[in-house]
């Protein structure tokens, strides 16, 4: 029925007029999403890698960038938007806000492009310098948005990513994340940036952020997708064992069967672009622990949808993606 809220089971809205058709030919039987599966995220971020402000800012028309932070993620992660981002933020006086957004959340990810995903002892004192330099612009770029659009989130929540990176302390990471959880106090990807935060590589204890993940979704009404959160609490105490076999236990597999129940496979469950995202969380944490209930359903939901988080946590994603999927 058109209009119907697909959960278990489900496919999305038929006749959705946005929505990417997967490609026909596939490798391994997967394929990698583009765009959040959007046909207009997708024009926006053609728009952006060709350097065509007008053709960006008419892709967003139907997205509110100050709440959507996989749109703006997208946006973001287009390399080159950093060289021309600057004229749109100077010259386009009514949407500097937006234009500052993308250009600060785009400094964040270039600087750790720069820095490089290696340990803190392995990189250079010019990735550093680099890596600080670039984090300081979004720094300033981020806060004259938060100041100037005070409804957004947006802003705060790349605001975590940069403290963490600067190691502001946790007072100031603290004041942010707050900030954030006042203006979408179920916001995903701001609970997700605090469990890294709270990684013992980082700032955290062991134990802590899974404890803050299972209180935050506690919160959560049924089908929201901030159970995504215990999903990656899961991941990243994986990513910070020596034993990669972990999650290979009764009870995170029952935690994950049950939360992926009140989550992604609930009938109230709301596929918007980028759903895949959320499914992708939930399959690599499931294949990692080896479960064997709600795995298939997850990956029969993707039907070969691959998205780059978060498996780019392990050497071989795409591989080990493939591999997942032939076993589930």
């Amino acid at each position: 029925m058109f209009g119907k809220v697909f959960g278990r089971g489900g496919e999305r809205p038929a006749g959705d007029p946005h929505a990417l058709r997967a490609p026909l030919v596939r490798k391994n039987g997967m394929y990698t999403l583009r765009g959040l599966g959007d046909t207009r995220v997708l024009a926006a971020v053609e728009a952006a890698a060709a350097g065509e402000w007008e053709g960006v800012k008419a892709g967003l028309a139907p997205f509110d960038l100050g709440r959507d932070d996989l749109v703006l993620g997208e946006l973001a992660e287009t390399g080159g938007v950093q060289d021309w981002i600057g004229r749109a933020v100077e010259e386009d006086k009514e949407h500097r806000a937006t234009a500052l957004l993308i250009s600060g959340t785009r400094h964040i990810i270039w600087g750790w492009e720069a820095r490089t995903a290696a340990s803190a002892v392995d990189v250079t004192r010019d990735q550093w310098q680099v890596f600080f330099e670039r984090l300081r612009i979004a720094e300033e770029q981020l806060l004259e948005v938060a100041e100037s659009r005070p409804d957004w989130v947006t802003p705060w929540r790349r605001l975590l990513t940069s403290g963490r990176g600067m190691s502001l302390g946790s007072a100031v990471n603290e004041t942010r994340l707050d900030a954030a959880l006042r203006r979408a106090p179920l916001d995903l990807e701001t609970h997700v940036e605090w469990v890294s935060h709270l990684q013992p590589r980082w700032h955290g204890e062991p134990g802590e952020a899974l404890a803050f993940a299972r209180e935050a979704f506690a919160g959560a009404p049924d089908g929201h997708r901030l159970g995504c959160v215990i999903a990656m609490a899961h991941i990243e105490n994986w990513v910070e064992s020596d034993n990669k076999n972990c999650l290979i236990a009764p009870e995170i597999q029952d935690e994950l069967l049950e939360t992926a129940e009140r989550s992604i496979l609930h009938p109230a469950y709301r596929r918007r672009p980028g759903w895949q995202r959320d499914f992708n969380m939930f399959a690599m944490a499931l294949s990692l622990a080896s479960e064997r209930i709600a795995m298939p359903r997850v990956f029969r939901e993707l039907k070969g949808a691959y998205t780059q988080w978060p498996w780019r946590y392990m050497a071989h994603p795409e591989k080990m993606y493939a591999g997942a999927r032939r076993n589930a």
